[in-house]
């Protein structure tokens, strides 16, 4: 399982920056930020995507305050699984997180 949990951490960032990499070239290389959002909520499916991830993400968030108040986990690994999720996304921090808690049973 932790071959598996360790390849979707790697497509867990390789296919959003993909697609960030392809939102700036169709962009001219340039970053809009503005143009970013007004993008990803053009439509109700993308709402859904993105209230569906956002959920998500804020309930991973509280369930790693949580862990860190009961002491299960400790400030550097609270780090880096917030870093994770502030700088690649859901996408990486989750299976970051099951990859390093992940025991045989």
């Amino acid at each position: 399982m932790k071959k598996v949990f360790a390849i979707l951490c790697i497509a867990g960032i390789a296919f959003p920056y993909y697609y960030i990499f392809k939102f700036i070239e169709a962009n001219n290389w340039e970053w809009s930020t503005s143009l970013f959002f007004e993008q990803i909520n053009l439509n109700y499916a993308m709402g859904i995507l993105n209230a569906d991830l956002t959920i998500a993400a804020i309930s991973f968030l509280v369930f790693l305050v949580h862990r860190l108040r009961v002491k299960a986990i400790n400030k550097s690994q609270f780090i880096k699984y917030l870093v994770s999720l502030f700088m690649v996304g859901f996408s990486l921090a989750l299976p970051l997180y099951l990859y390093d808690n992940y025991k045989k049973d």
